[in-house]
């Protein structure tokens, strides 16, 4: 029998003896193992927090005791432990459980995560409120997963570590090295840390020093911080958290879950700033996941005893695999040619790339706001830098795409992955607001192609010209089509749009994905004796003035289509476009992309139709617009 069947909240947890949490960890291990196997999902990050997350559950009072978790990726095993165990297989559907953390789901996600980083700034902002408001509860922020690699981490630690009030910092590290192995000397000084007896020894110490005699003057007070800056460097091997105002406590052996029980009842009973450093390893009880980490970090379904995956793909690669060859190809052609990602490289596939070209490779880690900088500074050494980061996390770098690169007028291209809706993964996730913030920018040029040979020309011509920042946007999916190499697809006018089908009812001025959804919904509405028009907009900005004023003068309804939130996007720019021509007959202009809301999480094909956004849902918008809806039910 499993014991989990009798944990339905940590509280059931913690009337579990403490040599009964080994069988707790090995059964929310496999639990977590059957259920990402059939379904898919984020999987080696919360495998090797199995041993922390049982341990920081059972040491604290949660909820009271506010655990805040970096990212998500690693709260899996927290969500089963914390009442949604029968739920679980529900994860990253529609309806279902989020794929990350989200305060509207449980009392014990304290705080919502699903870009990097944040932990330590909103677990200091919750501690300090704790102390405004005089109360008395526990604040943990769990980082791992290489954000301590984000500045935004640093920033929160360089406020935090001086102020004297509780806090406490679990550094998950499952590979960044920062600390020496687990060994005796190890388990020794964390011992000796963590010891209640050794923490007032050094105290009182510190105390007697600072009040020696007076007649001694500066010596003693001198004396007293060298001597403890002596002891704390011969004694700590965490000695940059010391600095930053943090009692360091670690390296501890992460798959211990004794020993954390032991250092954590320790923690939590002492004061001021302390980061605990926990040694894991990513994806720790699956054995393909411990070999391949990163290949494991999130997974489709699969059998759990060879690891093979269970999901056969369309036949068609991704966007991204296409991308990946596509900049092998522009690097060949052209010594310039540079890739910048963000701890990404396998989601936008630059590590294609790093195999080809491994001196014009660079992977900044979390930070993308400097990965944008660093592409502004090589570019002004006439170095092309192609920055691929997914849509959603390059929001969190959109100072510096507009002060350090537009505003240079420099020419750094942002190949945008996951634009538009990503799937099962979420709001934290889905792109949706690049058309928007990209077209605010000035001298900025967007583009969206229509499939994946369009995407690399786009590219090709970005590189080419040379004349200012570029934005290209793809999605989480398939190429419609089979792409050729490189070389043999032609060139794409600048800033010129695509007239794909003519009619004379109405125009649907498409971006992006959208296109093809177009074709498809004018057959449908052919079929009907209405008459489309579909014009590929690729150019976003700047945009074909020609076409457009064709469109407007001769169409009496226009209907643009964007994956990308409607609320300032492509249509609203385009709808002020149009105002400003001068017309004897305006037509009916409307808009159609994704809601004014953060989208849920769920299938991609899904959510577009929940949106409108598919051929049925685009062709009962035109009917709408033209006024064929009321005759056709009158019909």
């Amino acid at each position: 029998m499993s014991l989990l069947d009798g944990i339905h909240d940590p509280s059931d947890l913690r009337r579990l003896k403490p040599e009964s949490l080994r069988r707790v960890v090995a059964d929310v291990r496999e639990r977590h193992i059957d259920v990402v196997s059939e379904k898919g999902g984020h999987f080696g990050a919360s495998l090797g927090v199995a041993e922390l997350t049982v341990a920081l559950h059972y040491v604290f009072d949660t909820p009271r005791d506010q655990l805040v978790w970096d990212t998500g990726h690693q709260a899996y095993i927290h969500k089963i432990l914390t009442g949604r165990n029968e739920r679980l297989p529900s994860i990253r559907t529609r309806g279902g459980l989020a794929p990350f953390l989200r305060r509207d789901e449980s009392e014990y996600d304290a705080f919502g995560a699903g870009h990097a980083a944040t932990s330590i700034s909103a677990a200091w902002g919750m501690a300090v409120g704790r102390d405004l408001n005089k109360e008395s509860f526990k604040v943990v922020a769990i980082i791992g997963d290489g954000a301590m690699g984000c500045g935004l981490a640093y920033e929160a630690l360089n406020n935090a570590g001086h102020s004297g009030r509780d806090f406490i910092v679990v550094l998950n590290d499952n590979d960044m090295s920062i600390g020496p192995a687990v060994g005796a000397m190890n388990k020794y000084l964390t011992g000796v840390i963590t010891n209640p007896a050794y923490n007032k020894v050094r105290g009182l110490v510190r105390d007697i020093l600072h009040r020696a005699p007076t007649s001694l003057g500066d010596v003693a007070g001198e004396v007293a911080v060298k001597l403890e800056e002596s002891v704390k460097h011969m004694l700590t091997p965490g000695i940059i958290f010391e600095e930053l105002g943090f009692r360091y406590v670690g390296p501890v052996d992460g798959h211990d879950v004794e020993q954390l029980v032991e250092t954590f009842s320790r923690v939590r009973d002492m004061k001021g700033p302390i980061l605990v450093h926990a040694l894991t390893r990513k994806g720790k009880g699956f054995t393909p996941a411990e070999d391949y980490p990163w290949t494991w970090h999130a997974s489709g379904p699969f059998d759990k005893v060879t690891g093979k995956g269970t999901q056969s793909s369309g036949g068609l690669p991704r966007y991204q695999k296409v991308f990946g060859k596509g900049l092998i190809e522009l690097a060949d052609a052209d010594p310039r040619v540079v890739a910048i990602t963000a701890a990404m490289p396998d989601g936008t596939s630059t590590d294609m790339f790093q195999k080809a070209h491994p001196d014009r490779y660079f992977d900044v880690g979390i930070a993308e706001g400097h990965g944008v900088t660093f592409a502004a500074g090589l570019a002004t050494q006439g170095i092309k830098p192609i920055v691929a980061i997914y849509s959603t996390f390059l929001q969190r770098a959109y100072d510096n795409i507009v002060h350090d690169v537009a505003l240079q007028g420099l020419p750094v291209v942002f190949g945008m992955d996951r634009a538009g809706i990503a799937g099962e993964d979420g709001p934290t996730h889905h792109g949706t607001l690049d058309i928007a913030y990209m077209l605010a920018v000035p001298g900025m040029t967007v583009t969206a192609p229509k499939d994946g040979a369009e995407m690399l020309a786009l590219l090709r011509l970005a590189t080419e010209k040379g004349d200012g920042p570029w934005s290209v946007r793809w999605p989480r999916a398939e190429v419609p089509t089979s792409v050729p190499p490189l070389k043999e697809i032609p060139p794409v006018e600048p800033y010129t749009w695509e007239i794909l089908r003519n009619g004379s009812d109405c125009v649907l001025l498409a971006t992006g994905t959208m296109v093809l959804e177009a074709m498809k919904a004018a057959d449908i509405l052919s079929a009907e004796g209405v008459r489309c028009t579909v014009v590929n907009c690729r150019f976003l900005k700047p945009y074909d003035h020609d076409v457009l004023d064709e469109m407007v003068r001769s169409h009496p309804a226009v209907l643009t289509l964007e994956e990308g939130q409607v609320s300032n996007g492509f249509g609203a720019f385009i709808a002020r476009e149009i105002d400003a021509i001068e017309l004897r007959t305006a037509p009916r202009v409307a808009a159609a992309g994704l809601p004014d809301e953060f989208v849920a999480h769920g299938s991609r094909a899904g959510l577009l139709e929940e949106a409108g956004l598919d051929p049925a849902g685009i062709a009962d918008r035109v009917r709408k617009l033209v006024g064929r809806g009321a005759q056709l039910e009158r019909a």
